[in-house]
């Protein structure tokens, strides 16, 4: 079976694993143990990764706080930022296309009498810079913006974004979880504040993440989310996962050191891979297709196809999805391709295709093979291609292009 859905999770990385072994047993003590040298060791190998994480994000060391992963991270940054900050305001912005750890902790915190508002995004799901500069007013305390689409895989202007929020001294936090690894990420060159990410997404273990925190020029300060022994300079309490973090360490440091080359050979892949679909499908569209995107990811809405019928048709060949894994069990269409402009039969008609590192060429045309098998099989069963075929008028029946 063909693995299409690095978006999703991705394989622990040889050389990763290596690494995290030892941690487990014959370095396994707790990090926060002073008195002695199993604590020592533990303690090295989690500042060691620190070191790891904030060179390949052009950071301080002690700008990075673990934890548990991304969706921790993003919590504790909304709402650390809302404890620490609401008595300057109640205003927070973000978009309709963020992960639900964003949109989750934001309408947790409405629920606590915040003001949230959207920035609308165009048909590729790039913001509108003018909308986010009218949006921030005297009360607005964070921008919550995603650097890199998990759906699209679209890249925001994040530099742009960092400009407007600086002008009008407004924290920044930004959702880097699909973009670390993969791309240059620099919070600090670009204006922002806080961001979080994740180790399963760049080929480390899953359970751990971390969230990075500027020290200067403004130090922010945040409200910990848990509470009991003060660890991680008091923000986040709880025994660290040495082998966890050991192993976000490696996967940081093989992303400085291979990333930008296993993106352009993934960009040539996923390039092949769409343009042989839209040669030999009809009515496919990419989503985000206009916009800068993450070189492996590939969202495409095959019309008058049922997405869900697609996905089961390749469930035994091509490893691909309908979006979002923490979403993937919802029968409601994207909120991201929804917010986008798509309608409904065209959300639930798209997917996700997510290549990786461990990806070869041969599953790419594999894969491009299948996936026209599939689709062609389908719309031989439907009657509404047949109607499309014939010309029939199939306006106002939801499957129209914005």
């Amino acid at each position: 079976m063909i693995y299409m859905d690095y978006c999703a999770t991705t394989p622990v990385d040889p050389e990763v694993m290596d690494a995290m072994l030892p941690y487990f047993t014959t370095y396994f003590g707790n990090a926060a143990s002073r008195h002695h040298r199993f604590g020592w060791q533990a303690e090295a190998a989690v500042e060691t990764s620190r070191e790891q994480v904030a060179s390949l994000v052009g950071a301080d060391p002690a700008e990075i706080v673990f934890t548990s992963g991304a969706t921790e991270a993003i919590n504790l940054a909304i709402k650390g930022v809302w404890e620490t900050y609401q008595n300057k305001g109640k205003h927070i912005i973000t978009t309709r296309i963020e992960h639900k750890a964003v949109l989750d902790s934001c309408d947790w915190l409405r629920r606590k009498g915040a003001r949230i508002s959207y920035v609308e995004v165009d048909r590729d799901g790039l913001i509108d810079l003018e909308q986010l500069s009218e949006l921030l007013e005297e009360d607005t305390i964070l921008v919550c913006i995603m650097w890199a689409n998990n759906e699209t895989g679209v890249i925001q202007p994040m530099d742009a974004i960092g400009r407007i929020c600086a002008e009008k001294g407004v924290l920044c936090m930004s959702d880097a979880t699909q973009a670390l690894g993969k791309i240059e990420v620099n919070p600090a060159g670009v204006g922002i504040h806080l961001m979080a990410f994740s180790g399963h997404k760049m080929y480390g273990p899953k359970g751990v993440g971390g969230l990075y925190v500027q020290k200067r020029r403004p130090a922010i300060r945040l409200a910990a989310q848990i509470h009991g022994g003060g660890h991680e300079q008091g923000m986040r309490s709880g025994t660290l996962n040495v082998p966890g973090i050991v192993g976000l360490g490696a996967a940081a440091q093989l992303a400085a050191k291979s990333a930008a080359e296993t993106g352009r050979q993934l960009q040539l892949w996923r390039n092949e891979l769409e343009s042989s679909l839209l040669h030999k499908i009809p009515e496919v569209y990419v989503n985000g297709g206009g916009a800068p995107r993450l070189p492996h990811v590939s969202n495409l809405a095959f019309r008058f196809t049922d997405g869900n019928a697609l996905l089961a048709r390749l469930g035994n060949t091509v490893a691909v999805s309908s979006g979002s894994a923490c979403t993937s069990g919802s029968l409601d269409p994207s909120h991201v391709l929804a917010a986008m402009g798509n309608s409904s039969n065209m959300a639930k008609a798209s997917l996700r295709f997510s290549l990786g590192k461990f990806n070869v060429k041969e599953e790419v045309e594999s894969t491009a093979i299948a996936v026209e098998g599939a689709v062609n099989q389908l719309r031989s069963q439907s009657p509404l291609w047949e109607m499309f075929l014939e010309g029939t008028d199939l306006r106002g029946l939801g499957w129209d292009m914005v």
